[in-house]
């Protein structure tokens, strides 16, 4: 890779609650060693998965319910208001719930839904977690710094793959909090420790993000439909996509804003 790249923000996004929508931002105001506000704030914890919101700890992904285990979720257009905490459900544009997730019983009519939606018996009744600052990502049981980390995606990656499998693939399927181009493919992969300035914001690498299944569920039919990990590997060595960053200095970033090394 030159010493020297330069590329532009093309997409924010962060996702309430861990396995659901994705919800696009045009601006973020980030601080130093947290990640996206209101990312991966809540997760649909599994019946046995252990947590306690009395004393949260961190917990592997396979607690909760996600797109790697739980494809159907890819259904559901869902959207939680960071402010009053109105949690909603679309299925192809219709409203099929509403509730507050900030009283317990908005909550529990919330979990409700996801009963019915997987057919649950009652002893396998989810739990709504949410245990602030705690944050339900998939690293989290790294370290503090890793649960905090903000995830990044090249576009130009993500093309590269879709041309040599001869498929589009929809770049949303990586779930990732920032996209961006301008960089050759997979260029980011060399940047581990590497700081690179967002805006006025800047970020150190941390590490590649390996793939686990959950990039094989199309956002469209909610059906397995690429094995991405296995055509990553094949195509390229190894199964990562995107890398994950740690942010050094606060301030303000925005579509459009450049990304440099």
């Amino acid at each position: 890779m030159t010493t020297s790249q330069r590329g532009t923000v093309r997409r924010l996004y962060h996702y309430p609650i861990k396995g659901l929508s994705p919800q696009p931002l045009e601006h973020v105001a980030l601080t130093a060693g947290n990640g996206f506000p209101f990312d991966r704030m809540f997760g649909i914890a599994r019946a046995d998965s252990g947590f306690d919101p009395l004393h949260p700890v961190p917990l592997p992904k396979q607690r909760f319910f996600m797109l790697a285990r739980n494809e159907r979720l890819a259904e559901l257009d869902t959207h939680l208001d960071p402010r009053s905490l109105r949690f909603t459900i679309r299925v192809k544009g219709e409203l099929v719930h509403e509730s507050d997730l900030s009283n317990e019983a908005g909550a529990a009519a919330a979990i409700d839904y996801f009963v019915r939606m997987f057919g649950l018996a009652e002893h396998s009744r989810p739990l709504l977690a949410r245990a602030d600052p705690h944050r339900f990502t998939d690293v989290s049981v790294t370290s503090p710094q890793m649960m905090n980390a903000i995830s990044m995606i090249n576009l130009a990656s993500v093309e590269d793959f879709a041309r040599r499998i001869g498929r589009a693939v929809d770049p949303l399927r990586f779930r990732a909090n920032l996209y961006f181009d301008g960089w050759p493919p997979f260029s980011e992969m060399e940047m581990k420790g590497r700081e690179l300035q967002i805006g006025v914001v800047k970020v150190r690498i941390l590490k590649r993000i390996e793939r686990c299944a959950a990039p094989e569920v199309s956002l469209q039919s909610a059906q397995r439909d690429i094995p991405v990990p296995r055509l990553i590997k094949e195509h390229y060595g190894h199964t990562d996509m995107g890398v994950y960053g740690e942010v050094l200095t606060p301030g303000r970033i925005a579509l459009g804003d450049a990304l440099t090394t």
